[in-house]
């Protein structure tokens, strides 16, 4: 039942793995209807699993190069199911799917499940018994109020005291069975005072903490933090208003008007400022971690503690509500800071997309349990990227889809790519997913780690070393000097052409060699021979030079002039300054 507790998954009879490979081998029709009747006897024995999530339609029968497989289709618990367990013991016979397999839940684990389960009490709805105003930070809920009253100028709570005012937003309670009252877990976290918070009897993990991490320098860790240091009240509305300013002020605000009223938020802004609202209502913050925010030169991520309240398909489907910290959730939506309508996914996406920027990726830990979303700030394909792949593969990679590309430049950015990290990145089924993944294996731009189902893929930086032709097919260099071949038309000779003019006419000799093309693949000393006739006769740069040959200027910084230099076959125009903007190189007689 692991996989009714994660994200659902299938279940397939008929096929065998050995060594990371499938095979097809197919049931016989009395086996199929052996295990179907042994699964239907025990799925609706309570003795056996707790609950049935299946039904007919979730058993398939499908034929597969003529062979019939047996398929169990196994949907995802809803909150209110989980967790799904063996036998009547849910703490000794849970468990959960990752990447490795299934594992046995803890019984804190499963504690968390059945409380996400109860949808009469929520986490942050429990009436704290023993405290009181004292334990509120009243200038927090002086601040708070302002706010609300700049958003909602007429509403009618503005003329409530402090504690009326809190139990409407659910900071106070009374319950009329036990005729119990008192702050709320959701009314400390917001306004309480640090010490008051992190009580043994409220929430004692609670540790929200900023991280900025703008340095290129390594040996600086951050470049600001802002946490529970004593110098602040550490509530989470003290920690938002700290907060978000520093994040909104790192996004470009440009010139916008809306009926002749300047916009000082984009869709960008809005994104934003959702995702690190979600991270503040939706952590559970009695799960062992700590609210973590990071603020890196190009990316956001918001981490915090807890396990998602739906399917991963559905969060990024939107418009489904399931939130652990109601309570929470009110108090920020009455201030204009949230959603309640499950629309805040898409506004994340939309925002992003706005931006071009990548699409925001969400990412599912287990032990502990933690949910971190990412932020990129930088384009699908950025220009940086495009070049590197282009020192890398040649020219020939002008001539892949957008999805190859795409897979490309996410490995080049992220070390790696695998089949589930680009669900969520290109539409494609991730059967496709996987027949682009293994094209691009077999053209030689991939590789593998070969982990079956796990398989992860990164760059082959030696794809033009590997595809050298060495059959000399492509250029011919029978002659010592293959000038003669390439510029059969450019006699140098001093009879002809006087280099030590200044005024030396050069026209001839660029128009010829601008006809030259390096191939994608050829032997180095080749290409490093057609650089030095283009070279011979005036300094040229690297975009001319690249222009010429038909190679990207930054590979040919990278991996060959470097060489030529070196050895003393081609001389920089500054000498002294390698790095100079109009750098340029010639051929040395």
């Amino acid at each position: 039942m692991a996989f009714a507790n994660t994200n659902g998954g299938l279940v397939v009879f008929g096929v065998s793995e050995y060594k990371n490979t499938l095979k097809i081998e197919g049931l016989e029709p009395k086996k199929i209807n052996e295990y179907k009747k042994l699964f239907w006897d025990k799925i609706n024995n309570p003795d056996t699993v707790n609950i049935n999530l299946l039904s007919d339609d979730d058993l398939k029968q499908i034929t597969v190069e003529g062979k019939t497989l047996l398929v169990f289709k196994i949907p995802s618990a809803k909150r209110s199911q989980k967790p799904v367990y063996l036998t009547r013991n849910p703490f000794e016979n849970t468990y959960k799917r990752n990447h490795e397999g299934d594992y046995k839940c803890t019984k804190e684990e499963v504690r968390r499940m059945l409380a996400d389960a109860d949808n009469n009490i929520h986490p942050d709805s429990r009436i704290l018994e023993g405290f009181s105003i004292e334990d509120i930070d009243l200038n927090s809920l002086k601040k708070y109020r302002q706010l609300f009253a700049g958003a909602k100028t007429t509403h009618p709570w503005l003329t409530l005291d402090d504690i009326e005012f809190l139990e409407k937003l659910g900071g106070y309670r009374k319950d009329r069975v036990t005729k119990k009252e008192g702050f709320t877990v959701a009314g400390l976290l917001m306004f309480g005072k640090e010490n008051s918070i992190t009580d043994k009897e409220c929430v004692p993990n609670f540790f929200p903490d900023f991280r900025e991490m703008l340095s290129t320098d390594p040996s600086i860790r951050w470049t600001d933090r802002i946490y529970p240091d004593g110098t602040w009240e550490a509530n989470l509305f003290q920690f938002y208003l700290k907060i978000w300013p520093r994040l909104s002020s790192s996004l470009p605000k440009p010139f916008q008007l809306k009926e002749g009223i300047r916009q000082d938020e984009t869709p960008a802004h809005i994104a934003l400022r959702e995702a690190f609202v979600n991270a503040l209502i939706h952590a559970d913050y009695s799960a062992p971690g700590n609210l973590v925010i990071e603020h890196k030169t190009d990316v956001f991520k918001f981490s915090n503690p807890g396990t998602l309240l739906v399917s991963l398909h559905q969060y990024y489907q939107g418009g489904i509500s399931e939130c652990r910290n109601p309570s929470l959730q009110k108090m920020f939506l009455m201030i204009g800071s949230a959603e309640k309508a499950g629309s805040g996914v898409n506004k994340i996406m939309a925002g992003w997309e706005y931006a071009h920027w990548r699409s925001p990726y969400l990412q599912v830990h287990s032990q502990p349990d933690r949910l971190v979303l990412e932020l990129p700030m930088f384009s699908i394909l950025p220009e940086e990227t495009l070049e590197d792949l282009h020192s890398m593969f040649g020219v020939e990679i002008d001539t892949l889809g957008k999805d190859e590309l795409t897979i490309l430049a996410t490995c080049q950015i992220e070390g790696e790519v695998s089949n589930s990290r680009l669900q969520y990145m290109i539409e494609q089924h991730r059967a496709d997913i996987t027949k682009i993944l293994q094209d691009l294996c077999k053209q030689g731009y991939l590789l593998s780690d070969n982990k079956g189902r796990w398989t992860t893929y990164h760059l082959n930086r030696h794809y033009l070393m590997d595809n050298l032709d060495t059959s000399g097919a492509n250029v011919d260099t029978s002659s010592p000097n293959i000038a003669t071949t390439l510029t059969p038309n450019l006699d140098t000779s001093s009879s002809n052409m006087d280099t030590s003019s200044d005024n030396v006419d050069t026209s001839i000799s660029v128009d010829t060699l601008a006809q030259v093309t390096a191939k994608p693949r050829m032997k180095k000393e080749d290409l490093e021979q057609i650089i030095l006739n283009v070279c011979k006769l005036e300094h040229k740069t690297l975009d001319e030079i690249g222009h010429l040959i038909d190679k990207a200027p930054k590979y040919l910084k990278n991996n060959i002039i470097p060489s030529l230099v070196a050895s003393g076959k081609l001389e920089r125009l500054f000498p002294n300054i390698p790095n100079h903007p109009n750098q340029a190189y010639k051929s040395v007689e």
